[in-house]
């Protein structure tokens, strides 16, 4: 059975007036209704500036980092409001980890508030990044779809859960470097739907790391008719240290 996070649903509503907030973080007073103090939503590191095309963190303003110079990716842009450092790193482990669907609904709450402001263009159509069915019965829920919820909801884009699938299970990407990445998903994701996509669609994912999953979903979207493939992620992972 998957578990689901909803963002200002009843439930959630009912329990804010009997519990008072409580930062996640610190647990200080929650601030602006939401488990998250205003200090410690002031020190979510922001993802600027950054690559316009992959939204790598970069030290200077640039059209482009190297990597997109070298290597086209398959999708448009970019757009990951943060960067995947401390204290937002602690959130998202405990999201994706741990089961904490309270974690899962304050990152939404962030995520939405920088999308309204950020975000240029509203495509017509939103995935979330699939999990495997193996992995999903694992862990009770997809972290990206979750996220992609409330999401969706907020910018009145529509959310398609079957469109894309994980056609096989793959190898953990924690630990393999950015090529490693690449040949470990190569063939994972395959076009579900019978009717054709629209033109603008966007993926959404939790974390961006090397991009590499991302890439390959936009691939399998472009090779399905998608004239224009943008990616989202919460945060994005700088570059590694060579």
């Amino acid at each position: 059975m998957t578990r689901t996070l909803k963002v200002d649903g009843l439930a959630d509503r009912l329990l804010r007036v009997l519990l008072p907030l409580r930062c996640l973080l610190c647990g200080a007073d929650g601030s602006g209704g939401r488990d998250l103090c205003a200090g410690c939503a002031g020190d979510f590191p922001i993802n600027r500036p950054c690559c316009p095309r992959c939204a790598l963190p970069l030290a200077t303003a640039a059209p482009l980092c190297g990597e997109c110079l070298d290597l086209e990716p398959p999708f448009a842009s970019a757009w990951a409001p943060f960067r995947y450092a401390h204290p937002l790193d602690l959130l998202e482990a405990r999201f994706k980890f741990r089961g904490d669907l309270a974690a899962g609904r304050v990152l939404a709450e962030q995520m939405i508030e920088r999308a309204h402001a950020d975000v240029p263009s509203r495509p017509k159509l939103m995935i979330a990044v699939p999990l495997h069915d193996s992995r999903l019965r694992q862990r009770g829920y997809n972290q990206a779809f979750e996220l992609a919820k409330p999401v969706s909801r907020s910018l009145g884009i529509p959310l398609d859960r079957d469109a894309l699938v994980r056609t096989r299970a793959t190898a953990a990407q924690t630990g393999l470097d950015a090529t490693s990445r690449r040949r470990n998903l190569r063939g994972a994701f395959a076009w579900n739907a019978k009717r054709a996509p629209p033109e603008h669609v966007v993926l959404l994912d939790d974390v961006m790391t090397t991009g590499a999953t991302l890439r390959e979903c936009a691939r399998v979207l472009r090779r399905a008719g998608v004239a224009r493939v943008d990616v989202w992620a919460l945060a994005r992972a700088p570059q590694p240290r060579r």
